[in-house]
């Protein structure tokens, strides 16, 4: 016997779908921030995402990475992608389609890292869980939205109207008919439908101000000057406004070659972590400090790394602190792998908690090992040792000072490497103790090598492979020459602290350097 089931009123219709509607609009807001973020980063490309897939399928994804030409296609086809999927779902146009082409996305992306087959890291993996991660609840989502697209708040269902109401004209013959029962498709819309299908309009627009709020906008002062700059200008007005050239992956010259510590392979320049955590050396320029820590969002750090590891940078060297966004960095498919300095508190327990983490390399923070030097705590220097060590990583020794350098190797402490600081000392800022007329700089914010000849004098009969840091005397010295003056007094490896839009140009600049003639007397230790 059928039943009779009774008939919803609009009202009644819109409080069901309205959830649904919801589920629809957010996901779309998802989609479309993911989308556009990619179409204002310089340089993204997806080619070490599907280069480091991992999972029963990586072997299909690590070839579409093997050809430039389909990666460029794949970029473009995940950019719009994102972006049209995000579209139609907040507006409520071609719903069906569009969480369609969603679920395919995401199935792609679930399938290029599995999370069982990601990195194993200790305790729960926020948004992963064994099989299911946060693409998987994305995906099944779309499915009930694909299942149930919520029409009426959606602009579809009023563009639906619009187009059967201007083919009904067209159709309808000219002379006068009695009047007839108008379809409901036909028929003109109530104003609270209207309301209804504007419903996704109000949340792009504040995806809009959301997006300019976080990326900027042009003011109008800046479109005018730009709208006056003559062909070939680089710059407007002097300090008003600069236009920037951004090179990107496809300017990059080749591939930096890689050397060992122990077993462990390593790219010829780190990458260093200081501007990521918030502790860039400011000099007299107050600002820079609170603009490091703007800048630099998990998002701004996962594109850093990305575009390092495209340009065969595979090291980060960095504090603690960054070791949960460099977790959550492989739990989204990166791979670059991390040396810490095990600052920021008792030093065997940042040892430990850098080794759980999944550091590559430990070594003890230049700071810290300025002070044991100092104290004559020669005992807990090779107590780190010893625990890094134990736990088959290499270890090593940092300083800024060459005293700290020259009292371990006085009391035979032997690191797997050395950090030591290491910069030309002519740059204008570069105000040795005599020159600071009384000022009270305990630790001056303008140099970190005093004696940079006395140090590759000493590093010189070192058998252990050097890092230096600090090579740019923190942003003071131009790279191609500060690369060049590291490499040739004997640095094995060089640390250097890089913003996302100049990882390219220094990679090319080591490139030149390494690819030159070095005036080098020490022998490579690495």
């Amino acid at each position: 016997m059928a039943r009779n089931h009774p008939v919803l009123t609009a009202t009644e219709t819109a409080y069901r779908q309205l959830p649904l509607a919801l589920v629809r609009i957010v996901i779309g807001w998802h989609f479309l921030y993911e989308g556009w973020t990619k179409v204002i980063s310089p340089g993204w490309t997806s080619g070490p995402y599907l280069r480091y897939a991992s999972g029963p399928f990586a072997g299909i994804f690590h070839w579409m990475a093997s050809n430039d030409g389909l990666v460029r296609v794949i970029d473009t086809l995940n950019i719009w992608g994102l972006v049209l999927v995000g579209l139609g779902l907040m507006m409520g146009v071609l719903t069906r389609a569009s969480a369609g082409g969603g679920i395919a996305l995401l199935a792609l992306y679930y399938f290029a890292y599995p999370p069982l087959f990601g990195p194993v890291t200790n305790g729960v993996a926020e948004g992963q869980y064994l099989i299911v991660n946060k693409n998987l609840v994305e995906l099944f989502a779309l499915m009930v939205v694909f299942a149930y697209p919520a029409p009426t708040f959606g602009l579809g269902v009023l563009l639906s109207r619009l187009k059967a109401r201007a083919t009904a004209e067209v159709a309808s013959p000219k002379e006068e008919t009695a009047p007839k029962p108008m379809p409901a498709l036909l028929e003109s819309p109530t104003r609270r439908q209207l309301i209804y299908s504007m419903a996704g309009v109000p949340v792009l627009g504040g995806f809009v101000l959301a997006v300019l709020k976080k990326h900027g906008w042009k003011s109008f002062e800046e479109v005018h000057l730009a709208a006056k700059r003559n062909p070939g200008d680089t710059a407007v007005a002097s300090a008003t406004m600069k236009t920037f050239q951004f090179s990107t992956i496809r300017d990059l010259k080749g591939t930096l070659p890689y050397a060992k510590i122990g077993n462990l392979t390593l790219s010829r320049m780190i990458l260093g972590g200081n501007l990521m955590g918030g502790w860039a050396h400011a000099r007299d320029l107050i600002y820079v400090s609170k603009l490091v820590r703007a800048y630099h969002n998990k998002n701004k750090i996962f594109q850093t790394f990305d575009i390092a590891e495209s340009c065969g940078v595979n090291t980060i060297l960095t504090n603690p602190v960054l070791c949960s966004v460099i977790n959550d960095y492989w739990r989204n498919g990166g791979k670059i792998q991390f040396i810490s300095d095990c600052g920021g508190g008792d030093m065997l327990k940042m040892i430990q908690q850098s080794i759980d983490a999944g550091a590559s390399a430990c070594y003890l923070h230049g700071g810290i090992a300025d002070g044991l030097v100092e104290g004559s705590k020669y005992d807990l220097i090779a107590a780190g040792l010893e625990l890094i060590r134990k736990n088959g990583l290499p270890a090593g020794i940092g300083g800024h000072k060459l005293a700290t350098i020259r009292g371990c190797v006085e009391k035979g402490l032997k690191p797997d490497f050395w950090m030591k600081t290491f910069h030309r000392v002519d740059y204008w800022s570069a105000r040795q103790p005599e020159s600071w007329q009384g000022i009270d700089w305990s630790k001056p914010d303008n140099i970190w090598c005093e004696t940079p000849e006395g140090v590759a004098a000493y590093m010189k009969d070192l058998q252990q492979p050097w890092i230096a840091f600090k090579t740019l005397a923190a942003g003071a010295i131009e790279p191609k020459v500060g690369f060049k003056y590291a490499f040739e007094s004997g640095a094995d490896f060089i640390c250097v602290g890089m913003y996302d839009f100049q990882i390219v140009d220094d990679v090319n600049i080591a490139l030149d350097v390494l690819n030159g003639p070095l005036n080098r007397q020490r022998q490579w230790y690495a």
